[in-house]
């Protein structure tokens, strides 16, 4: 039989036990638990290794091609060889040029696309400047030659190619003529057509009805 004082003793002893399984248990838990973390560190710390890589390739990228654009931008411009020296015309020269004249063509509201329309704009009313004269206008440069774009914003009523061809011709013209370079190219991009909010269409199209559509059919790159 079993003496009576040995049961607190057994008792005692298998709640131990108990408590001691229950520890390794909680033990384990906590070690598989620290593992996964360690794993998702790990994982994470490796996905953000491939983020920085990524955005250290993307941002080498940009400043090599900001590099590249601004090299290429020193170099893009005319030479005018003379006998005691030489001239150089700088790019943004023959931009503003060109963008004066095209604004002075009846039928051209604006030059340029929607963003650098958005930054003339906030440009002005922060009373940075006065607007580029330049804007819409780029221009490729080769000793003597010149490529020229030009993104125009048109009046709405007026012919679209009467406006361009005069728009290609006082380019050429004024280019030419102040600068003596030979305009090879003058490529026009039409981006978008002004309404007036607060007029009529058919103010427009009376107002562009007057409007002299004939050129004098310049040559390009001719004088």
């Amino acid at each position: 039989m079993t003496d009576i004082a040995e049961i607190p003793a057994q008792t005692a002893t298998t709640k131990s036990r108990a408590a001691a399984d229950r520890a390794a248990e909680l033990a384990g838990e906590a070690r598989e638990r620290l593992s996964g973390l360690a794993n998702q560190a790990e994982e994470a710390a490796g996905k953000a290794g491939e983020a920085i890589s990524e955005a250290a390739d993307k941002a080498g990228d940009a400043i090599a091609e900001a590099t590249q654009h601004a090299m290429t931008r020193m170099r893009n411009n005319a030479e005018l060889p003379s006998e005691r020296g030489h001239t150089t015309i700088a790019n943004e020269v023959v931009e503003k040029i060109a963008g004066i004249a095209a604004r002075e063509v009846p039928g051209v509201y604006d030059l340029g696309g929607d963003v650098a329309r958005v930054f003339s704009e906030i440009k002005e009313r922060l009373h940075l400047g006065e607007e580029s004269r330049a804007q819409g206008v780029t221009v490729r440069l080769e000793g003597r030659q010149s490529e020229i774009s030009v993104t125009l914003v048109l009046e709405y009523g007026f012919v679209v190619s009467s406006v361009t061809d005069k728009v290609r011709e006082k380019v050429i013209s004024s280019v030419e003529a102040l600068l003596e370079l030979d305009v090879t190219a003058v490529n026009i991009h039409v981006d978008d057509i002004h309404i007036e909010d607060d007029g009529k269409v058919g103010d427009d199209m009376a107002r562009a009805a007057g409007y002299e559509t004939a050129t004098k059919g310049v040559v390009v790159g001719k004088k």
